[in-house]
């Protein structure tokens, strides 16, 4: 007798714990080269330390599955609900993100039992929940891996801005690659005027975040858009013609950050005589001239900008050219960790998928017909549509699965630890 194909719920159902776990095992893959003292690092207020992170994802689904959805779930440990919540206020008091650098306790092997508790007991639990209630849990899986994904990519940020403060500076992965210096021929590339649809329809349904929604119609005026992301050349230029000394380039709170902090060149860079270096994933490493600028905050994207009298992009403008481009690019999955120079495979715009997000001038505000989360995930963008800007494209530490057109990454125009570049525009008459 032939073979009987199992319905498709149930291939659904197979599909999506098999994506469940190979997606908790990668973190904890991404976890590998650290030591038992790495896992407890956190640099700055922006950072988090990596058992953070591991134990975070699994208090997501903890919390918003087995404690929400599944009869008689007791909490693991009651206190990890203080330690791992995020930012959900709505949930109780939490450790401020400042003191997550504290948590010398609970140590690693236990975060990592708890970890492996959650996931054998949420794939257990969904495994036997009847078909009607497994599509009602789907959507909260699905979100789960995707805030899982963004965590992976999150922990590599945080390690490298860890490393960096350590003196030693350490390797996280042995992967540095030289090239020669390799010039890339930028090209201005129109977009015309036109009414444009952007964003994701509500009635989709496959995932996109609550703020990629609801699809509409977006007005452009006719620009230009450059080929090519800003280079570290480029930006090296910006640099000797006085471009941290001059106010008339800068936004008032840029130069006045700029001024408190001492930026002189971007995030990373030192200057050993008369070269350059960077730190990378693979410890410090000289500048490469034609890889693509990155670890610049918002204030210094828009400073060299107006230095070159362009602007930025918006990010509808973004994706009507994004969308014109093959959907290939240097994602997590490649294994380099660090922007790399173009090449040559590409239509119109290179290096516009991956690689590195991409500033634009957009400030991160709801969609028409904008519709938050329920079930009490409410908090998870909405809180944050204020004084932030987006950035488009994802990067060379984002996974692929994870990566669509119209995500809409978002940051406070200070950061610069994010793996961010920019890419210029500039109007028509």
């Amino acid at each position: 007798m032939g073979s009987i194909n199992p319905p498709i719920e149930t291939r659904e159902r197979e599909e999506l714990l098999n994506r469940f776990l190979n997606v908790r095992k990668k973190t904890e893959l991404l976890c590998d080269p650290l030591s038992s003292e790495d896992y407890v690092v956190s640099s700055t207020v922006d950072t988090s330390p990596p058992k953070w992170h591991l134990a975070h994802t699994s208090w997501f689904f903890e919390n918003f599955i087995l404690q929400r959805h599944k009869p008689g779930h007791e909490a693991y440990q009651p206190e990890f609900h203080f330690l791992f919540n995020s930012y959900y206020k709505h949930m109780g008091s939490y450790l401020p993100k400042s003191k997550r650098g504290i948590l010398s306790r609970p140590s690693i092997d236990k975060v990592y039992q708890y970890r492996k508790e959650i996931t054998q007991g949420v794939y257990a639990f969904l495994s036997t929940v009847k078909d009607q209630e497994f599509k009602k849990l789907k959507r909260l899986l699905v979100l789960g891996l995707n805030h899982e994904e963004q965590h992976q990519e999150l922990l590599l940020m945080d390690i490298k801005r860890n490393f960096f403060e350590n003196p030693l500076r350490p390797h996280y992965q042995n992967n540095q690659v030289s090239s020669p210096y390799v010039y890339s021929d930028h090209k201005w590339l129109n977009l015309p005027s036109g009414l444009i649809k952007v964003g994701v329809s509500n009635a989709r349904e496959e995932f996109a975040y609550d703020c990629e929604k609801d699809a509409h119609s977006q007005w452009i005026e006719s620009c230009m858009i450059s080929s090519h992301l800003v280079n570290n050349d480029e930006y090296l230029a910006f640099i000797d013609e006085g471009g941290y000394d001059n106010p008339q380039y800068w936004l008032s709170d840029g130069w006045d950050l700029k001024e408190k902090e001492g930026w002189e060149h971007p995030l990373y860079w030192e200057k050993h005589g008369q070269e350059w270096w960077t730190m990378s994933l693979s410890g410090m490493v000289p500048l490469d001239l034609s890889a693509p600028v990155v670890h610049v905050s918002y204030y210094e994207a828009q400073a060299f900008a107006h230095w070159k009298g362009c602007r930025l992009p918006t990010e509808f403008e973004w994706e009507l050219a994004a969308s014109q481009e093959k959907m290939s690019g240097v994602f997590l999955e490649s294994g380099e960790f660090d922007p790399r120079p173009p090449d040559d495979d590409y239509d119109q715009y290179s290096q516009i998928h991956g690689t590195l997000w991409e500033w634009t001038q957009s400030a991160f505000l709801p969609y028409p017909r904008y519709e938050k989360y329920q079930d009490g995930l409410s908090e998870y963008n909405e809180k944050f549509m204020c004084n932030q800007f987006v950035l488009r494209g994802g990067s060379c530490i984002t996974p692929l699965e994870h990566y669509r057109i119209t995500y809409r990454n978002f940051y406070y125009p200070h950061m610069r630890w994010q793996y961010a570049g920019f890419r210029l525009a500039k109007d028509l008459a």
